[in-house]
């Protein structure tokens, strides 16, 4: 082959790169404050998208809060420094209540938003109307499939999933969910944007709960099951398993976190999709504590009581 042959197909191969400089966050809850938060310290240019004003500057407020933990460690021994990090990030992101003119000039969108499959579908067919046809689009779903999600747009080709963890700005993973229409181009992209903004991506395949909730779901769900058949205490199960195995929490406290009605969502939805798998079958107590309102420790009271 020729060198200028070659020069070409380096020269297009540079050319055809996806680069996530700007990016628009719909949904300003936990996840997409943090999501928002992690992106403007890293330089990008992000515009964070929710339904009411006051919820945004709740949103801001809280990231200001988080960044100024992060300036007591990082820059203990130069506030001035720590003070410019603080307002260089906040200067980074925008806030607006319209999501179409959100996402105008992004290159990443990224969806934070209720764990609903038909309100997501009705969400980014909107989008798919006013993003650039370069925008790559990515939920933070952590249960509901990427392909059903992206089928309500024309672009599966540039639709992903990009599932953090909470607390966004503390936990280093990200799952980057390849679904089958997923560009290789796309895929790519989507992990060294993970890259760039401090996490460590991992790939993963269009299946329920990905990788880390199809093995924490059905752990938790066991645990519940030890203790319906009496099999031992969640005082016990919990310290067992923090003891025995190593794990900050145990499952009991876990879920009490996570939330019951949270878990209930991701389980009846998989119980749905393979409704002979045991490891999907749901919960009489989890179902119960559910419907009295007892949802961990949002609502004061799951497995354990909160003051």
């Amino acid at each position: 082959m020729s060198l200028s042959a070659l020069t070409y197909i380096a020269r297009r191969g540079m050319a055809t790169k996806l680069t996530v400089k700007s990016m628009a966050i719909i949904g300003s809850g936990q996840m997409g404050a943090g999501i928002a938060q992690v992106a403007a310290a890293t330089g990008h240019k992000v515009v964070l998208c929710d339904t009411a004003g006051d919820i945004l500057e709740k949103a801001q407020a809280g990231i200001q809060k988080s960044l100024q933990r992060v300036v007591k460690k990082k820059y203990a021994d130069d506030p001035e420094k720590g003070q410019e990090f603080i307002t260089n990030t906040m200067a980074n992101i925008e806030t607006t209540t319209e999501p179409a003119k959100a996402v105008v000039t992004a290159d990443l969108v990224v969806e934070a938003i209720v764990e609903n499959l038909a309100v997501k579908q009705d969400l980014f067919r909107t989008l798919d109307k006013f993003a650039p046809a370069k925008t790559i689009f990515a939920s933070n779903t952590s249960s509901l499939p990427i392909t059903a999600i992206a089928d309500s747009t024309k672009r599966q080709d540039k639709f992903a999933g990009l599932h953090f963890f909470n607390p966004v700005p503390v936990m280093k993973l990200v799952e980057v969910v390849r679904a089958p229409g997923t560009s290789q181009e796309v895929y790519e992209c989507l992990m060294d944007f993970s890259k760039a903004i401090g996490k460590h991506p991992v790939t993963c395949k269009d299946t329920p709960g990905f990788l880390v909730n199809r093995l924490l779901v059905p752990y938790m769900l066991e645990s519940v099951r030890l203790y319906e058949r009496g099999d031992g205490s969640k005082e016990d199960i919990d310290v067992a398993m923090k003891l025995g195995a190593g794990y900050p929490m145990g499952p009991f406290e876990l879920l009490d976190y996570v939330g019951l009605d949270t878990c209930k969502f991701i389980i009846d939805g998989w119980h749905e999709l393979e409704p002979e798998n045991p490891l999907f079958e749901p919960s009489q107590l989890l179902n119960e504590l559910v419907a009295a309102g007892k949802h961990g420790k949002k609502t004061g009271e799951g497995f354990y009581k909160y003051n």
